[in-house]
């Protein structure tokens, strides 16, 4: 033997000793393997004890073919959305301002309700409620006349007013060339 291996011997004992300290530091590549390995059989056999069991009535076949149906509706809808906009865009416009209309807090839960559907990790992110709620009034009005301006469009009612869109407030900074520069923008 060499040098070193018999050193290694003296200092750590015979070669198991030395593999099991090893081990410590250092997963064993082939046990991880074979844990793997049979982790994976375990998962197979049961997803196919899931199956092996035939569907007994119509409340289960019913069950089943409920569950399938959310991501094809969403897909499809999706779409359906795309082709409305084209087809009638004043229709589609009109109904967007009503979704303009929906307060933050909503489209968060929704979103937490959709996400938990899949199976996604649900965003848990702060909303100030009062402030969605006082932006939603803000934007009431907005809404409101763009769907008269819309409505007159769909009557044929020939040139209408444009939709007015919403200002946006001008905070002040303490730089009055900046202040300026932004009242002057803000149109």
């Amino acid at each position: 033997m060499g040098l070193i291996a018999e050193l290694a011997r003296l200092l750590f004992g015979n070669s198991t000793q030395i593999k099991d300290l090893v081990e410590v530091f250092h997963a064993n590549a082939e046990k991880s393997g074979e844990r793997d390995a049979s982790y994976a059989q375990a998962a197979l056999a049961q997803f196919g004890a899931e199956f092996a069991v035939p569907r007994q009535g119509w409340f289960d076949r019913f069950m089943d073919g409920l569950n399938r149906v959310p991501r094809p509706a969403m897909a499809l809808g999706t779409l359906g959305l795309f082709v409305a906009a084209m087809v009638d865009p004043v229709w589609f416009a009109s109904r967007m301002q009503g979704i303009a209309l929906v307060p933050e807090p909503m489209w968060w839960l929704m979103g937490a309700i959709v996400s938990f559907y899949f199976g996604a990790r649900s965003q848990a992110k702060g909303a100030d409620f009062q402030r969605s709620i006082a932006e939603t009034l803000a934007r009431a009005g907005t809404v409101t006349s763009n769907i008269r301006a819309l409505d007159a469009l769909s009557a044929g009612a020939g040139e209408a007013a444009a939709p007015v869109a919403p200002a946006a407030p001008v905070e002040p900074t303490g730089n009055a060339a900046l202040d300026d520069w932004r009242h002057a923008h803000a149109d």
